[in-house]
Parts: structure tokens; C-alpha cells; sequence
């Protein structure tokens, strides 16, 4: 035992020489890459070296899954708030003075890529030729003036869409509305076998761009306060923010969660609330909210042990999912800010660049602070809250019928018999928006659907409908097409259009 306990002493001290010296080499790294800022970005770039360089030092001290599932419980039963009950309280009279103290913050830093697009995701056209920012500054502005309020809208770019997405803002010049920008911290990645910055310079045009990303939506704490707009606000009397993520079209201000917020039934103010909700089975990897060591803390699919992903994954252990629509109290992250006490895990995102080379990206998520702050909540909310458009598919669903517009919100029609949403997988000839567009001569009548399977060489004429499950399989060389006016329901569409009863 004896020298079983030396040897693991002397790998500790092995590993710790190992750990010093990576920090060391990495200090030298970004001291060179600092050495390169132009003399009116050096502050700017010196604050990003060094929130990148506190990370970096906790991802070489931490080992293996962040979470101890011996820990893990369900939490305690009044710790997540079912929204009827909120909603039951009612509103105030003075619900204008409350709506003053809020401010309404989207993560806006992500590219539309993933849907085939260059430039902002936010600036995707979703409904009527309306975008992401369309939608969001119309429903803050039919708030503003239906309630005589001032209500701004802060949107947290990246380096990534910033220049993009402020030539489009003149455009709400007339609004009324007004809308702050900050940006999210600039970090460098890391060469996956070296664990040292690729980037030799703290350019990021041309094919530096590849050098750098923004650290994930955690990063919206310090990046809010350096900005000094944390301040700002805090001194025109904003008390709580409301973030979300743009691409989340069912993130509206709810007046109702604002309430309990600012009038809380026992009189203690929540410092942070998380919107859950029930978990289907197409949400089995979001992050869900448990206890652990008598707190609420957020945990994610990446920190479960490999052991135990199946029980994560669950059902019926874990019933709720996170919508990261957030509600912070802003005197709070002050505080926690400048005692540099807000504690996230850190996620590895590997990725390989277009040359092949492997590195990884060190993020944190905005939710994980939950357990810095005092007397957060959950609150369960219905699904209507939750209508992320990640692709095209849940594209489809909300240029559709099933949902109607009014004042940038949409809502589910009221036609539709049932609550939940269809499911729908296009295939990949629809990945990207301009090919998914050129394949609907019109957006087919969804209101009686179940399901939808589209795969291959499909186009759809004008006013098709579809109800129950279709399924529609155009094989290899095969090519589709629905012809206008077409009723499919419960059908399979295979082959070259030999249409079966499903």
C-alpha cells in the first residue's frame, strides 16, 4: 500500500509538472498573439486573453465527468414551479411599471450555416419575409406600445455576425424600440494534439478566421459586464433580463413569470429562473435540472458518465428538459461577476477544421451559472415556449398553417385538434434553405398531420395538403413530384410516385 501511495503521489506530481508547463506554454502563446493587436484593440483583446486563459487553467485541472451521479437527485418538489400556478396569481394593475425594469437579451452570435447560409442566423427569413430580428423587435415593440413601456432589446453578437448585424439594424432606426449591441469574448482554438493556440495573430480576416470562435452563450456574464452596458442599464432602473436564444420562436415576454419575479408570493426575490419543459421523445439530449449538494444545478448530456447516459436520457427519471429562456436578476450577476464567482462547467467541443486538423474549442453554457445564484427557480412552462428552428424541417413547421402571426409572436392555430407539433425529418436534398424553398411551390396544409418523412429528389406542388403520416421515398435516380392540389394522407410515396395506403 505503501508504495502503491508513492507511485500515485509521484503521478500527481508528475501530471501537476505537466499541467505547469502547458500553462507556461500557453502564456507564452497568447503573449505573442497580444504582442500583434493594433493599439486601439489591445485592451479589448487583453480582456478576452485573459478570460481565455482562466478557462484553459480549469480545463487542465479538471478530470473526467463534472458530475458525481451518486449526488444527482430529483429536486425537491417546490423547486420547480408548474407555470399554471404562476399564470393563476394573475397580473398586477401596475404591470407597466413592471415591464420598465426588464430587458429583453438574444444570443445572437451564431451563423446560419447549419441551414446553408452565410452571415447571421438571425437574419433567415422565418414567416412572410419577416427574419429572426423582425420578429423579435415586432413583438417588443407591441409590448412598448401597448403598455407605454421601454423595453429595450440587447442582442449578444460574436465576431461572427457583429458587422452583419448592425448594417441591419438602421433599418429599426424608427422602431420603438432601442437596441444595444456587445459581443461576445473572442477566444483562440486549441491544436488538439499540443493543447497551444493555432492562431499567430490576433487577426481573424481571411484564413485567420478559422483561428478563432466565441466561447459559447456562458460567456454572456462577463462579456455583458465588460461591455459596460451592465451598468448602464442598471443605472436607468432595469432589475432582470429575459434571455433566449433568436432562433427560439416561442421566447416571448411572458408577463405573467415577470410578475412572480418582481412580486414574489413569499416576498423573497428569485435571483434566477429557468424555463423547463416536459421532455417528448425527440428531446432526450437537452440538459435537465437536478439537485445536487443542495442546490439546483443544470447538467448536460456531455458530463454524464458513459455508465449512466441511458439513465440520462430517460423519460421518466428526468421529465424535463431546459428551454434556455433564462430570467436573471442583473444586480446579481453584477455581484457574482466581480467576485469572479459565477461556476460553469466547462464543455470540450473537438472539432477538424477544413485542412484536417483537430482541434477542440473550450465553451460554457449560460444555464450552468444556476447554482452560483441565490433562490433560483424552475418553472415549468408548456411547449408553446419551446420552437427552436435549428433546420429546415422545423423551418417547415413555421411557415405552415399550424401557427398563425400576430405582432411577431406566432401561436398555434386554433384548428389543430391536438397541442404537439408534427414531426418532421426532411432528408438532406432540403438541408439548405435555398434548395428546401425551391421544393415547395407553396407550404403544404399541416394542420391534420402526424408525421412527415421526406427523402431524396421530392417537390411539392402548390396547395398540397398532408394529414396522418406520409411518407415519401424518391430512390436513388428517382425524382418526385407532388403534384398541386394533392390530398396524401396516411400514404407512402415510393419509388416513382406509386402512392400506397399507409
Amino acid at each position: 500500500d505503501f508504495s502503491k501511495a508513492m507511485s500515485q503521489a509521484g503521478t500527481s506530481q508528475f501530471q501537476e509538472v505537466i499541467r505547469q508547463e502547458l500553462e507556461y506554454s500557453m502564456k507564452v502563446e497568447l503573449d505573442k498573439i497580444l504582442a500583434t493587436a493594433p493599439s486601439n484593440e489591445l485592451e479589448h483583446t487583453k480582456k478576452d486573453l485573459e478570460g481565455f486563459k482562466k478557462l484553459f487553467h480549469r480545463f487542465l485541472q479538471e478530470k473526467g465527468p463534472s458530475v458525481d451521479w451518486g449526488k444527482i437527485q430529483r429536486p425537491p418538489e417546490d423547486s420547480i414551479q408548474p407555470y399554471e400556478k404562476i399564470k393563476a396569481r394573475g397580473l398586477p394593475d401596475n404591470i407597466a411599471s413592471v415591464l420598465n425594469k426588464l430587458v429583453v437579451v438574444k444570443l445572437n452570435g451564431g451563423l446560419g450555416t447549419s441551414m446553408g447560409c452565410k452571415g447571421p442566423k438571425s437574419l433567415i427569413g422565418v414567416r412572410n419575409e419577416n427574419t429572426f430580428l423582425d420578429l423579435t423587435v415586432q413583438q417588443i415593440e407591441h409590448l412598448n406600445k401597448s403598455y407605454n413601456t421601454d423595453v429595450p432589446l440587447v442582442l449578444m453578437n460574436s465576431f461572427n455576425t457583429d458587422d452583419d448585424t448592425k448594417k441591419i439594424l438602421q433599418k429599426y432606426s424608427h422602431s420603438r424600440v432601442k437596441i444595444y449591441t456587445f459581443n461576445q469574448s473572442r477566444y483562440p482554438r486549441i491544436n488538439k494534439e499540443t493543447l497551444l493556440p493555432i492562431a499567430k495573430g490576433v487577426s481573424c480576416s481571411g484564413e485567420n478566421t478559422e483561428c478563432w470562435y466565441p466561447p459559447g452563450h456562458g460567456d454572456i456574464y462577463a462579456s455583458f459586464y465588460n461591455s459596460g452596458l451592465l451598468d448602464t442599464l442598471i443605472g436607468e432602473g432595469k432589475e432582470y433580463i429575459f434571455v433566449s436564444n433568436i432562433d427560439n420562436l416561442g421566447a416571448t415576454v411572458d408577463l405573467y413569470i415577470l410578475n412572480h419575479l418582481m412580486n414574489p408570493p413569499n416576498g423573497k426575490r428569485c435571483e434566477f429562473v429557468m424555463e423547463v419543459t416536459n421532455k417528448t421523445r425527440a428531446d432526450v439530449k437537452g440538459g435537465t435540472l437536478t439537485q445536487y449538494e443542495n442546490k439546483l444545478r443544470l447538467v448536460e448530456i456531455a458530463q454524464v458518465p458513459k455508465a449512466h447516459v441511458d439513465e440520462f436520457k430517460s423519460v421518466s427519471k428526468f421529465k424535463i428538459f431546459n428551454t434556455n429562456n433564462l430570467w436573471i436578476a442583473l444586480s446579481a450577476i453584477k455581484r457574482l461577476q466581480e467576485k469572479n464567482a459565477i461556476d460553469m462547467e466547462i464543455i470540450v467541443n473537438p472539432k477538424t477544421l477544413d485542412g484536417g486538423l483537430n482541434i477542440i474549442q473550450l465553451e460554457t453554457a449560460v444555464g450552468a451559472a444556476i447554482k452560483s445564484f441565490e433562490n433560483s427557480l424552475g418553472i415549468n412552462v408548456p411547449r408553446s415556449r419551446f420552437l427552436p428552428v435549428k433546420t429546415t424541417s422545423d423551418l417547415l413547421l413555421v411557415m405552415s398553417n399550424l401557427y398563425s402571426l400576430n405582432a411577431g409572436s406566432l401561436t398555434m392555430s386554433e384548428k389543430r385538434e391536438f397541442p404537439t407539433v408534427p414531426l418532421v425529418k426532411l432528408g438532406s436534398s432540403f438541408t439548405k434553405v435555398q434548395d428546401y424553398l425551391r421544393r415547395f411551390e407553396s407550404i403544404p396544409d399541416m394542420l391534420e398531420l402526424d408525421h412527415l418523412t421526406v427523402s431524396g429528389d421530392v417537390t411539392f406542388g402548390k396547395n398540397v395538403s398532408l394529414k396522418g403520416t406520409v411518407i415519401i421515398i424518391a430512390n436513388h435516380g428517382d425524382r418526385i413530384d407532388i403534384p398541386a392540389g394533392a390530398l396524401l394522407e396516411n400514404k407512402i410515396v415510393s419509388g416513382n410516385l406509386r402512392i400506397l395506403d399507409h
